[in-house]
């Protein structure tokens, strides 16, 4: 088993590993304090050509599929982890659209028009440099909608009406990474019509300044803060047919089908966990600014150091093996493997950055260091859907079971 990264993909790793250190990371405790949208990474996002990394090379992107986007993931979160967990809303857009719906049983006419409507939508990325937020998230706790999507509690309250030439969406979102700064959101919505739940699912492109979508609410968390992800309400927003990033059903089809999809913003925790832990032992050896070089450490602080390490290594190497799985049938024991690599990940992520706290002392604490951002922004690993780590948890304990039972012969 070769688990080395491909000359292409080690250049793209170390192009995105520049861009990190020298440009996003200088920034990025500015865009923190202010909860501002990272506008300049996204310009050398685009300069550099990574808007179009998972664009298929015939389309004139770079042509990475999951396995590289979650490399080069993980270096640009080591500069600016809300970039890079807003980055992924764009580059999961691009995967769906392209690798995962290739992967995805579609009839030879969707196929066909999809194939049309995506070389559209590539080319204005490639050409324009555009970029999408993906409103998934919706407030059901305030009793909007009982429509629920069997995979990671996902649901529907935004409907879609059919009308002459388009539909009519009208709903609310929360958590709506890039809230007034990307071109389009990638917007799921149920078609309001009779029949099975799943081919009634739609994916669609909403422009940011179309007629009816507006942004609201404060955005104040306590990590994540430049991804800036208000509220969004939809409200007879028309959406022309040519507005599918998917076609009809598909969406659906993709989360109950794919193993990795929910997988992709733990690269964003895996670049915060390392450099958290590279940070530590630069602090402690004065390679940090304004942190002079400590003296002698004992086996208590060198235990931390090597317990970080550890965490380190393990999270990444059962990571790297789920995301090279991506392109294989998902069997029960590959989607096994990604719920247990997201939730060594979040986990993970938490304890590697309270213990470089720790290991580097009070003053870590303070603001004029990266590390107590590190440890915010490290909160985020954990709640966000649709996995979860209560629902990616049970989901592998159910699986887990019911795997069983099936081999034993107990059936459900």
């Amino acid at each position: 088993m070769d688990m080395q990264p491909t000359p292409r993909q080690q250049a793209l790793i170390d192009k995105a590993r520049d861009l990190a250190m020298d440009c996003f990371e200088p920034r990025a405790a500015d865009y923190d304090r202010d909860a501002r949208f990272p506008f300049e990474d996204y310009d050398d996002l685009r300069d550099a050509g990574f808007l179009a990394l998972c664009v298929p090379e015939e389309y004139g992107g770079l042509g990475a599929d999951l396995e590289t986007y979650c490399l080069v993931s993980e270096q640009i979160a080591q500069g600016n982890a809300s970039t890079a967990l807003s980055y992924n809303m764009h580059c999961l857009t691009m995967l769906m659209m392209g690798e995962m719906a290739d992967a995805h049983e579609m009839s030879d006419e969707k196929r066909a028009r999809h194939a049309e409507l995506r070389a559209q939508n590539f080319r204005e990325v490639v050409e324009k440099g555009v970029y999408y937020g993906q409103p998934h998230s919706e407030p059901v706790e305030e009793g909007e909608t009982d429509k629920v999507f069997a995979v990671g509690g996902r649901r529907f309250g935004t409907i879609a009406d059919k009308v002459e030439g388009g539909y009519r969406l009208n709903g609310r979102k929360f958590f709506v990474s890039l809230a007034d700064s990307a071109d389009y959101f990638a917007t799921p919505a149920i078609l309001n019509v009779d029949g099975p739940f799943i081919e009634r699912t739609l994916y669609l492109k909403v422009p940011r300044d179309a007629e009816g979508v507006t942004f609201s609410g404060d955005w104040d968390p306590i990590g994540m803060r430049a991804t800036v992800s208000r509220n969004m309400e939809l409200k007879d927003v028309f959406v022309p047919d040519s507005g599918e990033i998917l076609p009809p059903g598909v969406f659906g089809g993709l989360y109950l089908t794919s193993a990795h999809g929910p997988l992709l913003f733990s690269a964003t925790f895996l670049g915060v966990m390392q450099r958290a832990y590279s940070y530590t032992l630069d602090y402690l050896t004065g390679g940090a600014d304004g942190a002079p070089a400590k003296g002698a450490v004992g086996p208590v602080m060198g235990n931390s150091i090597a317990d970080m390490l550890f965490k380190v290594e393990a999270a990444r190497a059962l990571y790297l093996r789920s995301v090279s799985e991506a392109k294989l049938e998902p069997t029960h024991e590959i989607r096994q493997r990604a719920r247990a690599a997201h939730v060594m990940v979040q986990r993970s992520v938490v304890e590697v950055t309270q213990e470089a706290i720790r290991v580097c002392g009070g003053r870590a604490l303070l603001k004029q260091f990266p590390l107590e951002r590190f440890l915010r922004d490290a909160q985020a690993a954990s709640v966000m859907r649709p996995w979860t780590r209560e629902i990616a948890t049970e989901a592998a304990w159910e699986s887990a079971l019911k795997h069983a039972r099936t081999r034993n012969g107990m059936g459900d």
